[in-house]
């Protein structure tokens, strides 16, 4: 009897995950591209995260996603962790190597960069300074991809000064801390402007900062999607700002996993857009 290969199987690991768009997503590009393959989410205590990991390669996983709030402990159970996700101190993609081994990256960064280069094509990064509110994990994804392509200054703002300035710690001389109460201002010539707060999501209160001082020609983006357009992306598009919806992050940091994981590179469009939207 000839033995049938694995199905290839991935997922997300969170607590909670229910929320969770990467399972519409997958499956969609599953679909679109005939593959044989499923993607499942998976809600996971944090005391279990490892012994999990370490069970799934077993039962057929050759890599999963991970989200809030297993991002950093991932760090603490990967056997190989590339050098971005360990400068960011965070991971949200894994693969299940042949030899065992657990291999963890962070594509959040990238994923960041690559929607503002599809929905705002004209912008150039090395304009001028780049403003990041909030100084979570997500800002640090951001501000690693933004030192990357060459943002010449990154001011950041955050309700808790001290982890703003861990940051800058880590990141180094093109990093400057401003008081949150400041964050208006601090908007002053900048290029780009990013919320990676979650102030502004559903459920959450609106993020509420002064666009005044912002150059009517800055960029300004916002990692919540849900709403696609947050309050604070229509003030700024009512005044003439070009904006971009965090929708495209979401997409495209999820393609490099699909690809390793199922062996096609998808596309990420309007198509894919619409089907995680209408999920």
């Amino acid at each position: 009897m000839t033995e049938l290969p694995r199905i290839p199987l991935a997922g997300v690991l969170g607590h909670p995950v229910a929320h969770s768009r990467s399972p519409a997503l997958h499956g969609y590009w599953l679909r679109r591209y005939g593959l044989k393959g499923f993607y499942i989410p998976m809600d996971v205590a944090p005391g279990d995260l490892e012994t999990v990991l370490r069970t799934l390669p077993k039962m057929g996983f050759v890599g999963v996603n991970v989200t809030l709030p297993h991002k950093e402990a991932l760090l603490q159970i990967a056997d190989i962790i590339t050098d971005r996700a360990a400068l960011i101190g965070a991971a949200n993609t894994v693969i299940f190597r042949k030899d065992g081994k657990i291999h963890a990256d962070n594509t959040d960064g990238s994923g960041f960069i690559a929607n503002l280069r599809q929905n705002a094509p004209h912008w150039n990064p090395a304009a001028g300074p780049a403003a990041v509110l909030g100084a979570g994990g997500a800002s640090r994804a951001v501000v690693a991809a933004l030192i990357e392509v060459g943002v010449p200054e990154i001011r950041i703002a955050n309700r808790t000064r001290p982890r703003a300035e861990v940051i800058r710690s880590d990141f180094g001389a093109r990093v400057t801390v401003h008081e949150w109460v400041q964050a208006g201002p601090m908007l002053e010539d900048c290029a780009t402007v990013v919320n990676t707060t979650s102030l502004g999501m559903t459920g959450k209160p609106d993020f509420k900062v002064s666009l005044n001082a912002l150059p009517f020609g800055a960029l300004v983006t916002d990692l919540v999607y849900t709403p696609l357009k947050t309050q604070f992306l229509i003030e700024a598009e009512e005044r003439g700002n070009p904006v971009v919806d965090g929708l495209g992050m979401l997409l495209h940091q999820a393609a490099p996993g699909f690809e390793r994981w199922f062996g096609q590179r998808p596309e990420v469009d309007e198509a894919t857009r619409q089907a995680v939207l209408s999920a």
